[in-house]
């Protein structure tokens, strides 16, 4: 069973457990790669298991639904627009066709002329002046400050208060011809997993921080206490309300395709 995931500690903090044989009864093969990658495996269904922005999730429900569990949901933790101060923003960068955060600058935007490129290349992009301003996640969000750039749009903050719900950024998705008694152990796997995290964080941090590169310790923490939460455990009811209205309006800007399938497990 292979599980794809990001670099980010968010991802490494979540599935240690479960990829290091700490979770019993389970044997999972971890596959590293940036988000847009993730999402492009999934419109060929690469894996069994894997992290992808729920904007990917509406264009693969064909063939995967989500788990309850392992996703990144809430509030206060959406992509941020940024650019060098007083900058037009002609072009914009986002770190993919398939990311949340290009989906929010386009229901946000919608005639904001963008281009995509990886998520990590978006700010030295808009520093040599290849695009005015770009859409950043990850641990970029924390540090576009240290370079004297600006943000010029929350797209968390636009996104609750349009919606009064969470932001839906990332899910774990399985491949539904899994089974469903598959698919909901798979589910339980990754609950046990980050449970196991929150339980013994120090037992994660070598992992973490293996994989964080040239992150400092505060940014690490920080990373995980923004992306990690009760919404990680289980999606929930205000969380699922929060996915189905972000498809919704994806559908209705023509952004997405419907479908009347289930989206979680």
């Amino acid at each position: 069973m292979r599980l794809g995931y990001s670099f980010c500690p968010n991802d490494t903090f979540i599935f240690h457990a479960l990829t290091h044989g700490l979770v019993p009864g389970h044997q999972v093969e971890e596959v590293l790669a940036d988000v847009e990658t993730l999402n492009q495996w999934a419109k060929e269904g690469r894996l069994e298991l894997t992290k992808v922005s729920y904007h990917a999730l509406f264009h693969v429900l064909d063939r995967y639904l989500a788990l309850r569990s392992g996703g990144a949901l809430g509030r206060g933790v959406g992509p941020l627009l940024v650019a060098k101060p007083g900058a037009l923003l002609n072009e914009v960068a986002t770190p993919g066709e398939w990311t949340t955060a290009h989906l929010l600058l386009k229901l946000a935007q919608p005639r904001q002329a963008t281009v995509c490129m990886r998520y990590d290349l978006i700010i030295p992009a808009i520093l040599s002046g290849e695009v005015d301003g770009g859409v950043l996640i990850h641990e970029s969000r924390f540090a576009y400050q240290d370079y004297g750039l600006e943000a010029r749009l929350d797209l968390g903050e636009w996104w609750e208060g349009e919606s009064g719900l969470p932001l839906p950024l990332g899910a774990i998705l399985a491949r539904r011809d899994l089974g469903a008694e598959r698919l909901q152990a798979l589910d339980a796997a990754v609950r046990t997993s980050l449970e196991k995290a929150w339980q013994d964080p120090e037992q994660s941090k070598a992992y973490i921080r293996q994989h964080a590169h040239e992150l400092s310790e505060e940014v690490v923490e920080r990373h995980i206490r923004t992306y990690v939460n009760e919404f990680s455990r289980d999606v929930g009811r205000e969380g699922e309300a929060a996915v189905r209205e972000l498809h919704r309006r994806a559908v209705a800007a023509g952004l997405t395709p419907d479908s009347d399938l289930p989206l979680f497990v």
